[in-house]
């Protein structure tokens, strides 16, 4: 299979949705707590991309094989299965390779670290799966973007500063037939709050992408966010939620949980409201979804910038 059938296949582009969480997790649990495991992060960059790669590809596959028309609202062209004209069988083969990738490299770091890992890996793999796959997938339901925002923004997250900090974050001990879960509530609680506006970011990816397809998905009997409250609606949330982000950030800093040099994260609102108004405009796949990714990129990969300033002024 070509690389570029590939990327598409996966939309590479939409990856930055699990990297940016990953990386700001790791830097968070350098800040918070001075350590830094570089083989747990190896590991766990290797899981979660294959994975995120993986649930991707079986959306694009299960749409593929749902489908009730195959043209029409631009579906030739981001759909890659009918692009390239891609073997089915193909595809699912590949799916497979990639799950098996995830699958190992989750295994061996849970090896190294422990049971905690295993049930949120777990039940992560099990909501990547059910929202692409299943009688009713999650992504055919109004909840998508609370699911793909809650997992890929605070679980991935909380995973991520976990494999560097172990129980100072929390635990899970299975000793005769016991289970003891230990967590450290405040500072699980922190992680959250430093979470929000990922979580909110990459949920408006979903909105955003839900948004664009609404014609398409009526057709399809996708029952998205957008078919539910309309596009109006839609589209006033999709604001929202940016401005709640950066809200969340003056809160943060506030609260003495951030240093003060994220407020620098504001100097995103600018290009951040053009995309906002840009896209709100002219909502469409093919022309402006990517403004929804490239805002994820602008307000998250600018507090990861300034928490590795903050770091190095720490050492």
């Amino acid at each position: 299979m070509a690389i570029t059938k590939f990327l598409k296949l996966v939309e590479i582009q939409t990856k930055a949705a699990s990297m940016i969480p990953l990386l700001f997790g790791t830097i968070y649990a350098v800040y918070r707590f001075h350590v830094f495991e570089p083989w747990h992060f190896v590991l766990m960059l290797v899981s979660l991309l294959s994975f995120d790669m993986t649930t991707t590809a079986i959306n694009n596959y299960y749409d593929y094989k749902k489908a009730a028309r195959k043209h029409g609202y631009g579906y030739e062209k981001h759909n890659a299965i009918v692009k390239y004209n891609m073997s089915p069988a193909a595809v699912l083969a590949l799916i497979i390779l990639m799950f098996v990738i995830a699958v190992t490299a989750g295994v061996i770091l849970f090896l190294q670290t422990g049971w905690l890992l295993l049930l949120l890996g777990g039940l992560s793999f099990a909501v990547g799966i059910l929202y692409s796959f299943g009688p009713i997938p999650i992504s055919r339901m109004p909840l998508g973007e609370i699911f793909s925002g809650l997992f890929m923004g605070f679980v991935i997250i909380f995973v991520s500063a976990y494999v560097h900090a172990g129980d100072r974050l929390a635990s899970l001990t299975l000793e005769g037939g016991t289970v003891t879960l230990q967590v450290h509530l405040l500072e699980t609680l922190l992680v959250f709050l430093i979470s929000i506006p990922a979580i909110l970011g990459i949920a408006n990816i979903m909105l955003a992408n839900n948004i664009c397809d609404m014609e398409e998905d009526i057709e399809n009997k996708r029952y998205t966010l957008p078919v539910y409250i309309g596009k109006g609606p839609a589209l006033i949330l999709f604001k929202l939620l940016y401005y709640a982000a950066y809200v969340d950030v003056i809160v943060l800093a506030i609260l003495g949980v951030h240093p003060l040099i994220l407020l620098l994260v504001f100097l995103t609102v600018v290009p951040v409201s053009k995309n906002i108004k840009t896209f709100t405009a002219q909502p469409t796949k093919q022309f402006t979804f990517g403004l929804s990714v490239q805002n994820f990129l602008l307000t998250n990969a600018a507090r990861i910038v300034a928490l590795g300033i903050a770091v190095i002024f720490t050492f």
